[in-house]
């Protein structure tokens, strides 16, 4: 689906949501004129600094602003913008301060949900779609935290080994379904459905109390000790308390 139609499904009375320079920004209607802020990237677009600071920007004026209206997050980016410029400003830091901005209007009341509709990848990705409340995606999304080859490059391991643990453990496989197994993407929306009704869905469901992404991968099998360690800490924490 391409971006013009998820939001006319997402919202049918209406939106003016625009993109420039690869960023999404606007607003749409719910049912009613309940309204939601719409903010992401579009067109495979690479998240440097200058995107970051915008995005971040508007999530904690959204904060700011009260309300309540949730945040929806609609993502088709590259990765994070490879460049000398941007690395030496420190994209690192742009990146996490949209991560924490993100995570700040979650916890001031607005909901925050990612959706991947494109492809995504390495900071843009954690910056963006994982550093929301809620994940979901559309049928053709290609989400990878690192792709394989790059992943090579790090681990001075081959190709080959890593294909074949890709193929065993959804941890070391890039792709939709995998990151679906590991609990990263909370679900899949049906593109054949009303878009509109599953936002509506997902905004009546009470809100879930802390990152359930653990238990989410323990029970799907992609992440068999998540579940575990996440207790331990959490025990750990509560002793030192």
């Amino acid at each position: 689906m391409t971006l013009a139609e998820i939001l006319a499904g997402l919202f049918p009375d209406g939106h003016d949501v625009a993109v420039a320079d690869g960023l999404i920004l606007g607003t749409g209607r719910r049912a009613g004129g309940k309204p939601v802020h719409v903010l992401g990237l579009a067109e495979g677009t690479p998240l440097g600094i200058e995107g970051a600071l915008t995005l971040a920007g508007r999530v904690l004026a959204i904060a700011r602003s009260g309300g309540g209206a949730p945040i929806l997050m609609p993502v088709d980016s590259s990765s994070q913008r490879m460049s000398r410029r941007d690395e030496l400003l420190g994209l690192n830091e742009y990146l996490a301060h949209l991560a924490k901005a993100l995570m700040l209007a979650e916890a001031e009341g607005h909901r925050t949900l990612g959706l991947l509709y494109g492809r995504s990848a390495a900071g843009a990705f954690i910056a963006t779609a994982l550093a929301t409340g809620h994940l979901v995606a559309l049928p053709g999304a290609h989400p990878e935290v690192m792709d394989l080859p790059s992943m090579a490059r790090v681990t001075k391991l081959s190709l080959d080994v890593l294909t074949e643990k890709a193929n065993a453990t959804a941890v070391f496989a890039p792709g939709l379904d995998n990151l679906v197994q590991t609990g990263a993407i909370h679900e899949t929306w049906d593109p054949r459905r009303s878009l509109a009704e599953q936002l509506e869905a997902y905004l009546a469901a009470p809100q879930a109390s802390g990152d359930c992404r653990d238990r989410l991968g323990a029970e799907r099998g992609g992440r068999t000790r998540a579940a575990a360690i996440a207790e331990r800490v959490a025990a750990r924490v509560a002793d030192h308390a």
